[in-house]
């Protein structure tokens, strides 16, 4: 857990439905950047389970990840976005989780009555939407709302990223997620650039040049 524990204190300065946006998967050198928007609906009902268990993504365990995002549909309006790795390639990494942040909103807006009033998007980068955004540094560990869109967004991804290692294997994306760690790099050497490998990213792009 963090020092700091999350809670409801940025939610409650709008009057409406607020929105938590977060993201998973900038760094990796393959897979898709994903991002989650979620809302609250009844902020004051919320289990303590979740009021006391919800946290930073990176500071849980999996396992706590996981039973944490099984009980969070039943509580929580969620909309899912992600940006593709032709996307990162053509656009970069930033603008990609620009793009997966508005489609997660606009999955979240058409399953809410009434489309939040205000957006608090973690880090310093505000996507173009609908509503007022507030970004904020460190937000999945700032607020609720923020820090339930990080579990939803990293199991997700974590979940995508053992799939794709399923049909790929050799580079342990169902352990690393994507991210370049030495068994990645191994299995780079060995059987060379997938699909979902992101060649704009320098480790892959000069890989890709020494192949050409």
């Amino acid at each position: 857990m963090s020092e700091r524990s999350p809670d409801f204190s940025l939610e409650q300065a709008s009057p409406g439905p607020v929105a938590g946006i977060d993201e998973v998967g900038r760094g990796p050198w393959a897979g898709p950047v994903v991002a989650v928007a979620l809302v609250f609906p009844h902020r004051d009902s919320l289990p303590e389970t979740l009021r006391h268990g919800l946290d930073d993504s990176k500071t849980l365990s999996a396992a706590r990840r996981e039973a944490l995002f099984a009980e969070l549909p039943s509580c929580a309006a969620i909309g899912l976005g992600a940006a593709s790795v032709a996307e990162i390639d053509c656009f970069n990494i930033l603008q990609a989780t620009l793009r997966a942040m508005a489609r997660a909103m606009a999955q979240l807006e058409r399953r809410l009555e009434t489309g939040p009033s205000l957006a608090l998007v973690d880090g310093t980068h505000a996507p173009s939407l609908s509503c007022p955004v507030q970004t904020v540094t460190k937000g999945d560990s700032k607020s609720l709302s923020i820090a339930a869109a990080s579990i939803v967004a990293k199991v997700t991804r974590d979940r995508l990223m053992a799939e794709l290692g399923r049909r790929y294997p050799g580079f342990g994306w169902e352990r690393n997620a994507g991210y370049g760690t030495a068994q990645h790099k191994e299995g780079l050497a060995r059987l060379g650039i997938t699909p979902h490998h992101r060649r704009s990213f320098k480790p892959i792009k000069i890989l890709s040049q020494g192949d050409s």
